[in-house]
């Protein structure tokens, strides 16, 4: 007992020392950041179907023999030329303002690749909704369509309430969306999710927690003890309810409760829009589920992984553009995400081994 409080005092020691650093780092990325007005990026274009078609080329260097890696080099040279052939002769035909007809299979689509992998604040929707704009400036709604890569946890609900709105563009627009979880969407995560006209999960994806959490620390005994006042003025009965430093109420508890209980209505009747077959009693108690048990639920339609879904489309022989736009950091800023990184990762390891000591 005598080391396990030795080992927990050490520890408290180490994390506020950490925490106390993230801080200052904190604290310098807000000063650099003072006086910015707008965030330059820049917008990157991925043909993640030429990149499929490299891999498999390699492969087959290693196991196809050299004859008959001559006669799949013949075969696709005279593809290419029928292609190249085709090609020519439709823009001879609209040069000379004939009607051509389109073979089929001549307009496969293009399917546009995004990767949301959001945070608590959900500031990737910065980048999310530049590239939906560049994809609804140049999308054929009759073909084209749009695969996102979804990942998140969930968090503020303005912040997600704006990414799902991004999506919502694309779905307004008439274009088909397709959502893959891999790993987690949850909570604000889900919110994004359920937009899907198809949701793909992979077995044990975590989906769900249709619910809303606030939590706050009250430090006014602390006040107290140590004869400190805590002052706050408002203007408005409920311009402030639950606070940190000042003595709570039961009257700003019940206000705080039902905020919150009007933002998870306002949550379900969002989800029960794009999901209508949803048992909203049996899935908005803020539980979340693993792929399979969601599936059973309703709240994703089929099983499948991202890389399955984007061979299926490789297989197609669809044109696959990934679209990322990619906003620059300062040196600061990269200095202060990798600290937060590294200090998750530390709390994360420190929490795992914690677990079996205990034990």
């Amino acid at each position: 007992m005598e080391f396990l409080y030795e080992y927990g005092l050490f520890l408290a020691k180490t994390v506020t020392f950490v925490i106390a650093i993230a801080a200052i780092v904190g604290l310098i990325v807000a000063n650099s950041s003072k006086g910015r007005s707008h965030r330059k990026g820049h917008l990157e274009l991925t043909d993640l179907s030429e990149q499929l078609l490299e891999h498999q080329d390699i492969i087959r260097h290693q196991l196809l023999s050299d004859e008959e890696l001559k006669q799949l080099r013949q075969e696709e040279k005279k593809q290419a030329k029928a292609e190249k052939k085709a090609a020519k002769a439709k823009a001879k035909a609209a040069k000379k303002g004939e009607k051509v007809e389109e073979a089929e299979g001549d307009n496969k689509g293009r399917i546009f690749v995004l990767n949301f992998n959001g945070s608590v604040d959900a500031h990737e929707v910065d980048s999310l909704r530049e590239e939906v704009s560049a994809i609804l400036s140049v999308a054929d709604t009759e073909h084209d369509e749009v695969l996102l890569k979804l990942e998140s946890g969930g968090g503020v609900v303005h912040g997600y309430g704006l990414a799902a709105s991004q999506l919502d563009r694309l779905k307004k627009a008439g274009l088909q969306l397709t959502i893959v979880v891999d790993k987690v969407a949850a909570s604000g995560g889900y919110m994004m999710a359920c937009l899907a006209d198809k949701l793909y999960c992979a077995p044990f994806a975590i989906i769900g927690s249709i619910g809303v959490i606030a939590q706050m620390p009250n430090f006014h005994r602390l006040l107290k003890k140590n004869d400190i006042d805590f002052e706050q003025v408002t203007a408005g009965e409920y311009k402030r309810t639950l606070t940190m430093f000042g003595e709570n109420t039961d009257k700003a508890r019940e206000k705080f409760q039902h905020e919150l209980d009007e933002v998870h209505g306002l949550f379900k009747d969002f989800v029960q829009r794009y999901r209508p077959s949803l048992e909203l009693d049996k899935v908005a108690t803020g539980e979340h589920w693993f792929g399979l048990q969601a599936l059973e639920l309703g709240l994703v339609d089929e099983l499948a992984t991202s890389d399955e879904i984007l061979m299926k489309h490789c297989t197609d022989e669809k044109d696959i553009h990934q679209v990322r736009y990619v906003i620059r950091k300062k040196l600061s800023e990269k200095v202060a995400e990798n600290v937060t990184v590294s200090f998750a990762r530390v709390l994360a390891n420190w929490g795992h081994k914690m677990r079996y000591w205990a034990q």
